[in-house]
């Protein structure tokens, strides 16, 4: 028996997303290390504004619809793809809409125009998602997570070499925009070809208010969560300026980039496990387990590792971000195990909850960037570890005291 059967279903697709991701991150070092080379702080801090605003935008694509393809019965699955294909087209397509009346207003408020062309290029990416939605889903369903992990690290992998190339070529906010849009069409064709699908027309399509109602609280909670991780960025850009806002999208890549990462991963091959595990109880034991087991480990060791590879990969001029890179690796920890809880909440229908802790998590942290944003950086990062730490485990409990009852030992 190989090693990966001897892994299991979940190990197996966590390893597959987990490397996925390290594949992502690996080529993201590339990024940050040649613009951080060959582009100034304000530089990075105008193309960092450009890449938050529409990474939270992004975040509607995230609206529940693929995971109701995931839990389908058999006998509507053909319906719920027919409407959950029509969805995708009418979303996506105002997204664009949303995206380029964004960066009008960023225009606007700004007064640079750069800022609107790089938004509107980054609103490109939404032509070429609809066609290939669904597919993903259902490759998804299919047990096809390892194919998907594949497709999902080419494109990412594609888009930052091509960034870490035109960011030696051709220094400046472009180089990290442009690349994201080229590489668009590498995802499409592939999960296209990776599960062949078309609308079954003999079918009725299914009825919306399933999708509404379950789409809802996920939608508003993927939406709040790239607020939280991106709006901080916003909010020190607008309160230290360009060259600050430099510094920390530099360290919060080279930091926290591990746990959302990891937390990704995490999320994607756990909820299609949970939905067809016998024991959701056992299930998340097991993964909790297994992610910790694998995390914890490499959290600590980077932390022992910043004051090392900050000045090497960046150069010594960005040597003062060693504190700030140290602090939010550390964020992996609660991170993890909140998603844990997360996951089990949508698996188990009440992604509602889910909803109301994060937009209470996000309202303090982006408060913590507003009170300790006149103490500087490092003071930012410490408030953002407490806050993330308290409010994700304290809201991940009840789940945990539920998937971790059956150890406890029975008094007779």
């Amino acid at each position: 028996m190989t090693l990966t059967r001897r892994l299991g279903p979940f190990t197996r697709n966590l390893l597959a997303y987990g490397l996925s991701e390290a594949a992502a991150k690996a080529s993201r070092l590339a990024v940050v290390v040649a613009v951080a080379r060959t582009m100034d702080a304000g530089a990075i801090g105008v193309a960092a504004a450009a890449l938050a605003a529409s990474d939270i935008l992004k975040a509607l694509t995230e609206n529940g619809v693929g995971q109701r393809i995931i839990v389908a019965a058999d006998r509507d699955l053909a319906a719920v793809c027919r409407t959950a294909r029509r969805i995708f087209h009418a979303w996506c397509l105002g997204l664009v809409a949303i995206q380029l009346g964004l960066g009008a207003a960023l225009w606007w408020a700004s007064g640079d125009a750069a800022l609107f062309l790089l938004v509107a290029l980054l609103a490109g990416e939404y032509l070429f998602m609809p066609g290939g939605l669904v597919n993903c889903a259902l490759a998804m369903r299919a047990g096809k997570l390892r194919q998907t992990a594949a497709i999902a690290a080419g494109q990412v992998v594609g888009a930052n070499a091509l960034t870490a190339l035109l960011a030696v070529v051709m220094p400046g906010p472009l180089a990290l925009v442009l690349p994201r849009l080229l590489a668009a069409p590498i995802w499409l064709i592939a999960m296209r070809r990776l599960h062949p699908w078309q609308p079954d027309t003999a079918v009725a399509p299914a009825p919306l208010k399933p999708f509404v109602r379950y789409g809802a609280a996920v939608l508003g909670t993927e939406v709040v969560k790239a607020l939280r991780l991106q709006a901080d960025k916003l909010l020190v850009g607008a309160l230290l300026g360009a060259e600050a806002l430099g510094l920390y999208f530099l360290a919060f890549n080279a930091g926290l980039g591990l746990a959302t990462s990891f937390s990704q991963a995490f999320a994607t091959a756990l909820f299609p496990h949970l939905c067809t595990a016998t024991d959701r109880a056992a299930a998340l034991r097991q993964a909790i387990l297994v992610s910790l087991g694998v995390l914890v480990p490499a959290v600590l060791l980077q932390a022992l590792m910043v004051p090392l590879y900050v000045p090497v990969l960046f150069g010594d001029a960005w040597e003062g971000l060693t504190p700030v890179v140290r602090i939010l690796c550390l964020s992996a920890i609660p991170a993890i195990v909140w998603s844990a809880a997360a996951q089990w909440l949508r698996a188990q229908d009440r992604p509602q909850v889910e909803f109301s802790v994060t937009v209470a998590m996000t309202l303090a942290l982006l408060a913590n960037t507003v009170i300790l944003a006149p103490h500087g950086l490092v003071a930012i990062a410490w408030g953002y570890l407490a806050i993330s730490a308290v409010a994700q485990i304290g809201a991940a409990l009840p789940t945990l005291t539920r998937a971790f009852a059956p150890l406890r030992p029975r008094i007779a």
